[in-house]
């Protein structure tokens, strides 16, 4: 029964009357470690040349076959005001097999900033790439395979039959971002906003096989908030909404100097209405290793006695041997 219950609740976000809204993208409690995947504008927004970056979510692990999903993605800057990317994400869930893969490349054009020594900046980012959804109907039941005295039997050929089980179609995204790089200031902000599926490619899985993949709105910010030379702390914000169905978090992160290779970082996030997620990371000459924990406190952790998630993240960036006066003065805007 549990897994019945779940089943359901895996297909929806809320329902409300006769209108079913979900959410169809993977999310990540640790949005900040997997940049590119929120926003393409992000792709080289780091003090460094090239970055790579991986993160691993396992959700509701107590319950049958969880949803996993694994993403990397690399990212470099150019001195072109054009940095360049890519990423690969994979989510796996249910006992049908089910799979979400997304591949893409990404870009961003890095050459509106003003201010007296031109550290404010404007990004404009875009990406383009597919997206695979498929399953196996080998791994699903049927009800023409149940016998009403022995139970389901896996031998019982079933009539019933999948004319498609794998949709592959291109996908694309556009980006912005605003950040205040000045260095040696209290307080810098950011600001992005993205749209993800904006070529509403069709769901050949939908009864009527004309329905569209929703556009998935995405708005993050925060504002980086120096103590000190040793810490800081950012209280961040984000919002995403696809197809009715949306998502609100917000947290605060923390980073503690240790010594001249080392930060320790400390954070909390609140997702509205579903869960609590603290945050633990280290950093060490620009490699950043993160975990995290979602305590489900909504009515979904009450009915299957506990909906935790955990994810795993790491990242390292290569730092310029050589910076310029433009570069010394900048402040990563997702952290």
């Amino acid at each position: 029964m549990k897994k019945f219950i779940l089943s359901g609740l895996l297909l929806c976000g809320l329902f409300t009357g006769n209108q079913l809204f979900s959410q169809v993208d993977p999310h990540f409690s640790q949005f900040y470690m997997f940049p590119t995947y929120l926003n393409p504008a992000l792709t080289g927004a780091f003090d460094g040349n090239v970055r790579l970056t991986g993160i691993f979510r396992n959700q509701w692990n107590s319950i049958g076959s969880p949803f996993k999903t694994i993403g990397v993605s690399g990212d470099f800057t150019t001195n072109k005001s054009m940095n360049f990317g890519g990423g690969v994400l994979n989510q796996t869930a249910g006992d049908g097999g089910y799979s979400y893969l997304t591949a893409n490349g990404s870009a961003a054009f890095t050459g509106v900033r003003w201010g007296t020594d031109g550290t404010q900046h404007l990004v404009i980012g875009v990406n383009a790439g597919i997206v695979n959804r498929s399953f196996n109907p080998n791994k699903l039941t049927f009800g023409d395979q149940w016998n009403p005295i022995t139970g389901y039997n896996p031998g019982n050929a079933t009539m019933e039959s999948f004319s498609q089980t794998s949709s592959t179609v291109f996908d694309a995204g556009v980006g912005a971002l605003y950040y205040d790089g000045k260095a040696g200031k209290k307080a810098n902000l950011y600001l992005g906003a993205s749209a993800n599926h904006i070529t509403q490619p069709n769901d050949p899985f939908s009864a009527s096989g004309e329905a569209k993949l929703p556009i998935r709105y995405s708005f993050h910010g925060g504002v980086k908030i120096a103590v000190n030379e040793q810490f800081s702390f950012t209280p961040n914000a984000l919002y995403m909404n696809q197809a009715g169905a949306s998502e609100t978090m917000v947290g605060l992160y923390s980073q503690f100097r240790v010594n001249n290779t080392s930060d320790l970082m400390l954070g909390v996030n609140y997702r509205h209405q579903d869960a609590i997620a603290p945050f633990v990371g280290i950093t060490i000459n620009g490699l950043v290793v993160g975990f995290s924990y979602d305590s489900n406190i909504s009515d979904l952790g009450k009915t299957v006695n506990g909906t935790n998630a955990f994810e795993f993240s790491v990242s390292f960036i290569g730092k310029k041997k050589v910076k310029t006066d433009v570069d010394g003065n900048f402040v990563c805007p997702r952290l």
